[in-house]
């Protein structure tokens, strides 16, 4: 059986270290808050710009970060398969829009978030020089995914008292509190020379910008009416054309001729897109992101959990290279190729590469065929279109793929190209004799789709957004920002609330900090 207890209890515990770290709670609160050692007095140490780092790997794996921004969207399902990943529905919730202030990984989140926001204030209020503007990048983004998640952004200085409670920064007012910081940070970080894609550079610096001026009308909506409509002003859409100007004016970044280069193994020298990555170091690896729709019986063996849906798989032709291809040096070791698998599912007998590649069987010894329909609800284990994003190095695959060294990217370069193009139709002032259409055909073109006649309209932008960056992180906030987050989608017949572009904020976190209110309507 395959379930995630285990991660559960392991991420549970951390999250509570996480928000001890970053919350102040009186002693005196009740057992179920979590309760900060004896103060100290003196101003806190600064930490290594090293370890800030580090908390970037809560953004990375199957569970928190990356299900919120993705299981509750048109992307990704966790399926029920018997007994099998019910987990107390914590996956159904995320796709159905029925979480509430109790979810398990809206709470771990919330910690894992405060406590990078602690540590990264740290390193931007006390460190000097390149890591301080490396701090102050760092705590932008986290600020960045605080207020885009939960709508509110926790601060407080770092040499405040120990008991001291955060002031609370509705999203509203941290946007701009963040552009700010980022913007001045800026001069004091390395330009990106394609060996240091895992640290800040201007231009990782300039995308984040791209990013909160291109959501910058969702984070300025009123919480009662956070779904929008949103209005998108002219001079929000050209700094996200300047920004996105800057990046394309570095020779080292450009549209990958071979789109997997972005996350195959060797994706930290291959790629010319990935521009912030987190590096395979540390035990973070994407193993995860392999095994969690794996089967049992392929190689390596999977978790045979969450699948895409079929209108997505659908949104794609046949010839896009980012539908799948054929990889040379892994497909004929591991018998599947990339992006998605559908049909009857091919692998290494005996599961070891090397071996013959055969028809694989079910459990039950019948042909292992993966089918289109899938519910989050009752399934069986050969139910939905599994997904292949960061193909491992085959060379590690007998001892489980934990050697394969594909970074993750947080910005790449075709979405820099999408953010200036949807600028431009959101009214931004096109630069370079370029416009909408000659931006995604420039992409397209690439990635072997058929070229576009007409200006794509926002339905179709969105769409090609999902094409090019899905399972990165991102759809959530894209449907979110073109008003398609609440529609109904498959496993989801009805539309959501509104409020649900908000996640709540976690019952414990309202008992710690007064100056936290809920999210409306929650």
């Amino acid at each position: 059986m395959k379930t995630f207890s285990k991660i559960f209890t392991v991420s549970t515990l951390f999250s509570s270290m996480l928000l001890a770290a970053s919350c102040n709670i009186d002693p005196e609160l009740g057992a179920n808050n979590v309760v900060l050692p004896p103060p100290t007095e003196g101003a806190p140490a600064a930490p290594s710009i090293g370890a800030v780092y580090s908390q970037l790997n809560n953004l990375v794996g199957q569970y928190g970060y990356q299900a919120l921004q993705e299981h509750s969207t048109d992307e990704l399902l966790g399926p029920t398969r018997g007994t099998d990943w019910d987990d107390f529905g914590t996956w159904r919730r995320l796709h159905l829009h029925t979480w509430g202030p109790d979810h398990n990984q809206i709470n771990d989140v919330w910690s894992q978030v405060n406590g990078a926001l602690f540590q990264t204030t740290l390193a931007a209020e006390l460190l000097t020089g390149q890591a301080k503007a490396e701090g102050q990048f760092l705590r932008s983004y986290f600020r960045m995914i605080s207020a885009d998640l939960f709508g509110v952004v926790q601060s407080r200085p770092a040499t405040a008292p120990s008991r001291g409670i955060p002031d609370v920064l509705p999203r509203a007012a941290a946007i701009d509190v963040i552009i700010t910081e980022l913007e001045s940070a800026v001069a004091g970080l390395p330009a990106f020379n394609g060996t240091n894609r895992s640290v800040a550079t201007k231009e990782a610096a300039w995308a984040l910008l791209a990013k909160c001026y291109l959501n910058k009308a969702v984070y300025k909506a009123s919480p009662t009416t956070p779904a929008g409509p949103y209005t998108f002003a002219a001079a929000d859409m050209n700094k996200v054309i300047q920004y996105c100007d800057l990046i394309d004016a570095n020779p080292l970044l450009e549209i990958d001729a071979n789109y997997w280069d972005n996350f195959k193994w060797d994706n930290g020298t291959a790629s010319s897109e990935n521009i912030f990555v987190r590096k395979n170091s540390d035990g973070i690896n994407v193993v995860w992101a392999t095994n969690m729709g794996g089967h049992y019986n392929q190689t390596p063996s999977g978790w045979n959990g969450f699948t895409t849906l079929s209108n997505f798989y659908d949104s794609f032709e046949d010839g896009d290279t980012r539908k799948g291809i054929v990889l040379p040096g892994y497909t004929s070791q591991t018998g599947i190729k990339t992006g998605f698998q559908i049909g009857q599912v091919r692998g290494p007998q005996g599961q070891r590469i090397g071996n013959p590649i055969v028809d694989l069987q079910d459990r039950s010894g019948n042909p292992l065929i993966f089918t289109r329909n899938v519910s989050p609800f009752f399934n069986s284990e050969v139910t939905g279109i599994r997904t292949n994003k960061f193909p491992l190095d085959p060379s590690t695959i007998n001892d489980g793929g934990w050697g394969s060294a594909n970074d993750f990217p947080f910005f790449r370069f075709a979405d820099v190209r999408l953010m200036k193009a949807e600028a431009i139709l959101r009214g931004g002032t096109a630069t370079g004799g370029e416009t909408v259409l000659s931006i995604v055909n420039s992409i397209r073109l690439i990635r072997g789709a058929a070229l576009m006649g007409a200006t794509p309209t926002a339905p179709q932008l969105l769409a090609e957004r999902g094409r090019e960056i899905y399972l990165e992180g991102w759809r959530r906030n894209d449907l979110i920002r073109f008003g398609a987050f609440n529609n109904p989608t498959q496993g989801r017949s009805a539309a959501s609330e509104g409020y649900k572009v908000v996640y709540p904020i976690p019952t414990i976190a309202l008992s710690s900090n007064p100056n936290l209110k809920q999210n409306f309507g929650y």
